[in-house]
């Protein structure tokens, strides 16, 4: 097993976000694309669950235990780097390291999770649309294309080939809304600047 690399353990709410991917300094390693998953566990509804409990799991708590499950179950030297959930963006492995969550494309790309099983739940349009939007901020972070975007199950050598859901929709879809997204990031407060 390698050595563990640490999390970031974070919640952010998208304006946050941004903050965070620009703050983020790139020393050696750099992802070439972005691999979209979605959890299929927990579902969306047992992630909504989680608020409700007699002790109440925050994201933060959350983070935590797949920190456990990824270092000390899986034996992983990291997890996926990004968590998205209806009103968070959760930054678990550091953007600048490689994590782990596709097998062929770990080494050469970032991973981001959707919380939801969108194989048989509906695609969740807050999720949707913190997922659109952080992907559009990590696209502009390294210049990178949109049409280089991945869904999990593309991956030839995964076993999860309906990742991440039927429901999520097209991959087209979901590279207009990112270039919807991208237009519009520099008409707000927020400018995200690409890294020279």
């Amino acid at each position: 097993m390698s050595a563990w690399r640490g999390i970031v353990g974070k919640a952010f709410s998208p304006g946050q976000f941004i903050d965070y991917v620009q703050q983020t300094v790139f020393h050696g390693w750099q992802p070439r694309f972005v691999v979209l998953h979605s959890t299929g566990a927990p579902t969306l509804e047992q992630y909504k669950g989680y608020a409700t409990r007699p002790h109440p799991v925050t994201d933060e708590q959350w983070l935590l235990n797949l920190q456990g499950y990824y270092r000390d179950q899986m034996k992983w030297s990291a997890g996926p780097h990004l968590f998205v959930t209806p009103q968070k963006i959760l930054a678990f492995t550091p953007l600048n390291v490689p994590g782990t969550h596709s097998p062929s494309w770990n080494g050469v790309s970032w991973g981001m999770e959707m919380v939801g099983d969108y194989q048989v739940e509906l695609f969740d349009a807050q999720v949707k649309e913190n997922a659109v939007n952080a992907l559009a901020v990590l696209h502009a972070k390294l210049g990178l294309d949109p049409h280089g975007l991945k869904y999990h199950c593309e991956d030839p050598l995964t076993t999860h080939k309906e990742c991440p859901g039927k429901n999520v929709g097209p991959k087209a879809d979901m590279i207009a809304a990112i270039e919807a997204s991208l237009a519009k990031l520099g008409e707000g407060e927020h400018t995200v600047i690409p890294a020279s």
